[in-house]
């Protein structure tokens, strides 16, 4: 477990603050850790004693600005381990039982995983622009907000006919940079998923305790309902209302994060060169106060966020609080993969 909230260094017992480095995808260096000593996690009324956290010194990337609620930390492998867990996007419920208890879908896929250092991976084939097919190997990755990331292509081109400079969202490290495009299939199980989203991440050169070739992420995730069952090494995946729907990516061009009380402020981080949202005269540093009249403090982040996926050519009148003055803009939006 990762404690990313500083502010409870005081609260947990760390009797010789013992530090470490974490790591992770990013720009950045490594951060900071205390290891605290062995904590018992209480979820709910399910129980696991003796877990192994670390906590960061200090919140260097931000959580909860990028979702818009508070977050303490990561919960992982050791908590959910000897347990099956179910996740069900559409009712936003994780179910946990005992793997013998689960019950399995009547109809769906079932999926073989491996447990490599804690992280559930598996195998799949994609069909790139080219038409070739290849069989991947992918980590399961519940945080990623991206639909696939292929890491370490050589030759992008071969895999997306369409390229993009994007920044594609934050890591332990800080900011992931690269490209993003489409492959032109992923089968999973029995379900076949056409012209997806794809990210390539620029090489860092850091060397991973498994070797993979890439990140299975919430966007392709979130279409299905999912049983895991760690122990059985096996996933459930059965398709949801959301299975047919295309891939978006943001069409602003906007980088921007919650902040101020209760998350309800929307600030502006950065701005795509060329972006509609540069041509709309958006300014870094400037609040993002309403977006067709209504208040950005009556709005989730996942609301904007889909605002700025929403249609190619939609005009949308923002609100933005500049120099104490609020002005009105039209950001037109625009597809560019």
């Amino acid at each position: 477990m990762i404690i990313t909230d500083p502010t409870l260094i005081d609260s947990i017992h760390i009797p010789n603050k013992r530090t470490i480095k974490v790591s992770g995808f990013g720009e950045g260096a490594a951060y900071e850790a205390f290891v605290t000593t062995p904590l018992n996690v209480n979820v709910s009324g399910i129980v696991s004693h003796n877990v192994s956290a670390a906590i960061f010194k200090k919140d260097h990337f931000g959580l909860s600005q990028y979702t818009g609620v508070k977050i303490h930390g990561l919960l992982g492998h050791e908590f959910f381990s000897e347990l099956a867990v179910k996740i069900n996007f559409t009712d936003s419920l994780i179910t946990v039982t005992k793997p013998e208890n689960m019950r399995r879908f009547k109809t769906g896929s079932r999926i073989p995983i491996n447990i490599e250092d804690n992280k559930p991976y598996f195998k799949t084939p994609i069909t790139l622009s080219n038409g070739k097919q290849q069989v991947n190997k992918f980590i399961i990755d519940l945080g990623a907000g991206h639909a696939i990331s292929l890491e370490k292509v050589a030759d992008k081109t071969l895999y997306s006919q369409q390229l993009i400079n994007a920044n594609l969202g934050i890591g332990l490290n800080g900011l992931i940079s690269g490209y993003k495009g489409r492959v032109k299939e992923i089968q999973i199980g029995k379900y076949k998923i056409k012209n997806v989203l794809t990210s390539y991440p620029d090489d860092n050169g850091r060397a991973l305790k498994v070797p993979r070739d890439g990140n299975l992420g919430l966007e392709v995730l979130k279409r299905f309902t999912i049983v895991f069952n760690y122990s059985g090494n096996e996933m459930y995946i059965k398709s949801n209302v959301e299975f047919k729907a295309s891939f978006e990516h943001d069409m602003s061009g906007l980088q921007y994060y919650a902040g101020g009380k209760g998350y309800k402020h929307i600030f502006v981080e950065s701005i795509e060169p060329g972006s509609p949202g540069e041509e709309a005269g958006i300014c870094e540093g400037d609040e993002i106060t309403a977006i067709n009249f209504k208040p950005v403090a009556n709005m989730t982040l996942e609301e904007i966020d889909n605002l700025f996926k929403s249609r190619n050519n939609k005009s949308l009148l923002i609100s933005v609080y500049r120099n104490e003055v609020i002005e009105n803009v039209i950001l037109t939006l625009r597809r560019r993969i």
